[in-house]
């Protein structure tokens, strides 16, 4: 049965690499980014784009209303829009805390709840529909200059698992997609959005501060063989409560629960080169 998707955060990376795989497997997919010029390739394939702007709540009531009026119900909800704010703790401002917290925490929320109504009509149409939320294996540990990324996607995994018991009794299931490496341009982002002040006591680790921001790009899967098992995995009925995959998506979280805790620090403190401060 052909399903109706809607993914947020299709420009590039997963997102647009989960719109194809589910457009090759016969569904109606609605891929929506902030700007609509940056989903072109996307419309080339044949697939329908719209505008969404996660962070404005009309911008994602105007989206969920053309999929309302073209569809009348959403099968599958993927909020994979985001971005990782880089940098020490001590060094980030108010705001880029709210930007990293708004984007990542607050606009899956916002998005779900306002299709509710959609996936509703999905589940009295077909029995089911399904939310997936992207968090990442950092929200299992956290690595030095990501604290504002690795918090916001343990909040996720918080959120995703209070969503899966409160949506349950209507007949909508919620997934944790967990990515380990994935390729895309996520990396290049993470390194333009960096917060390191002029004086900052981190001056010294800044080599480290810009190979975070550019590590899970190493080895990284390419994000076309990445989403075919995930795919697959949210067209089932039911769908797990967890999905991994990526470059470490196994390994790091093993590491973390197998090494003792200051093991565990120093070795993420060498690879990102605090050991320069001493």
């Amino acid at each position: 049965m052909q399903k109706t998707i809607l993914i947020t955060g299709c420009s590039s990376g997963i997102g647009a690499a989960l719109a194809r795989e589910f457009a090759r497997r016969g569904h109606r997919v609605y891929a929506t980014a902030r700007r609509l010029e940056s989903l072109a390739a996307l419309q080339a394939d044949g697939i329908e784009a719209l505008e969404l702007d996660v962070n404005d709540d009309a911008s994602i009531a105007r989206a969920l209303e053309t999929v309302k009026a073209q569809a009348g119900h959403l099968d599958l909800l993927v909020n994979n829009a985001g971005f990782s704010q880089v940098g020490a703790v001590v060094d980030l401002s108010r705001d880029d805390l709210r930007r990293q917290y708004e984007t990542n925490v607050i606009a899956p929320a916002a998005v779900t709840s306002q299709a509710v109504p959609l996936l509703r009509a999905a589940v009295t149409r077909n029995g089911s529909a399904s939310v997936a939320i992207v968090g990442s294996i950092v929200g299992l540990f956290t690595t030095p200059f990501a604290a504002a990324y690795c918090s916001s996607k343990a909040a996720v995994h918080s959120l995703t698992d209070a969503l899966r018991m409160e949506l349950k009794p209507f007949g909508i299931h919620v997934i944790s997609i967990q990515p380990g490496g994935v390729r895309s341009s996520f990396g290049e982002h993470a390194e333009a959005a960096i917060s390191l002040p002029q004086g900052s006591i981190y001056g010294p680790a800044e080599r480290g501060i810009r190979a975070r921001a550019q590590a899970g790009q190493q080895d990284a899967m390419p994000a076309d063989e990445f989403v075919v098992p995930v795919a697959a995995s949210l067209l089932h009925d039911p769908p797990p409560r967890v999905i991994r995959g990526g470059t470490n998506s196994v390994r790091l979280p093993l590491l973390k629960k197998l090494l003792p805790g200051v093991m565990f620090d120093a070795k993420l403190s060498k690879i990102f080169g605090l050991d320069a401060l001493r």
